[in-house]
């Protein structure tokens, strides 16, 4: 399994948003920092007042970080880790519960319980290990989402030793409360988007559906939007994307991509470099996508066709390096 990759390309949005009419109230921007990344905030405000939304946003981010983040050492799920505790938080609960609905529902392809093997690979924040056969089965005696539950408010885990990462869904999740929010407040026409997983309502500022770029997934691309696949047109959806271009090292004179095979223990190279997943919550686009870049090209095709309401754009090479896409039925219809 892997961290998101952001492919999202940010700045499409503002473009194809601002040089149109504005009508029923102004347009406001935001951004600022977040999970080791950005994020960025449009909205419509429903009067003619400026909505002061920034630091109320910004507290929210500070709970999802204290709740969330294996990189704080006070955060509950550090302190799940470390078994300081066995009491789980709402925003965990949450993300927990449907981390293991995308964990039965790809078959085991999305788990995690995957940190010690991310870290060991040299993707995570703990200790990059020389890797071996021995040294991956001691890891895989900690891995599997069928050894954690959480029951009654407490995490239980089948050994002491396992250890949580939801970094491969928790950025969806962070998106979802933000758009939450901001539809409390009466807002009705928004984007938000944090590290590239995006959920957008209504209308942009020029009127019609907010754009979003994807890029072309060839290594050595590391600047968003610098060549583009396609442009997706998108209302009341969801998009998140993985992928294994940017974040990868060399060794030995071969590529070790940070896609984390959970039932071999070892990091998947395939033809399949990136995967766009539209749904309607961005928790569930952001864990779908990095199940697909661990299912690889076949499975994850077959995967995305056997779900109801979730739509997929796929980009894969054949072994001269030439891109091909793969796009479900509905996806058609939102390509720009």
């Amino acid at each position: 399994m892997m961290r998101n990759l952001s492919l999202s390309l940010f700045f499409i949005l503002i473009i194809s948003g601002c040089n149109g009419p504005v009508t029923n109230g102004p347009y406001m921007f935001i951004s600022g920092l977040t999970q080791g990344t950005s994020y960025h905030i449009t909205y419509q405000s429903p009067s003619s007042d400026s909505l002061q939304l920034q630091g109320k946003i910004d507290e929210i981010l500070a709970r999802f970080d204290q709740s969330l983040s294996t990189y704080i050492d006070t955060s509950n799920i550090s302190k799940l880790n470390n078994n300081e505790t066995d009491v789980v938080d709402d925003y965990f609960t949450e993300v927990f519960n449907e981390s293991k609905r995308i964990y039965e529902l790809s078959d085991g392809a999305f788990d995690i319980t995957v940190g010690p093997l991310i870290d060991a690979w040299g993707f995570g924040p703990g200790r990059k290990l020389n890797i071996d056969q021995e040294v991956i089965d001691s890891i895989l005696q900690f891995v599997g989402m069928d050894k954690v539950e959480v029951i009654d408010g407490k995490l239980v885990k089948s050994l002491p030793g396992i250890r949580i990462d939801l970094n491969a869904i928790a950025q969806g999740y962070s998106v979802d409360l933000l758009a939450d929010f901001l539809e409390d407040q009466d807002i009705e026409n928004y984007m938000v988007e944090v590290g590239g997983e995006i959920r957008v309502q209504g209308l942009s500022p020029r009127g019609d559906n907010w754009k979003i770029g994807v890029d072309k997934p060839y290594f050595g691309n590391q600047l968003p939007g610098q060549s583009l696949q396609k442009v997706i047109q998108l209302s009341d959806h969801s998009l998140a994307s993985s992928g294994n271009y940017r974040k990868y090292y060399e060794q030995d004179g071969k590529k070790i991509v940070h896609t984390v095979d959970p039932k071999t223990g070892y990091t998947r190279m395939s033809n399949l470099l990136s995967v766009t997943i539209i749904t309607e919550e961005c928790i569930t686009a952001d864990g779908l996508a990095t199940a697909c870049m661990s299912l690889g090209l076949k499975r994850a095709r077959e995967f995305i066709t056997s779900i109801d309401d979730v739509e997929g754009f796929f980009i894969y090479a054949d072994d001269d390096g030439v891109f091909y896409e793969w796009m479900s039925k509905g996806m058609n219809a939102l390509i720009d």
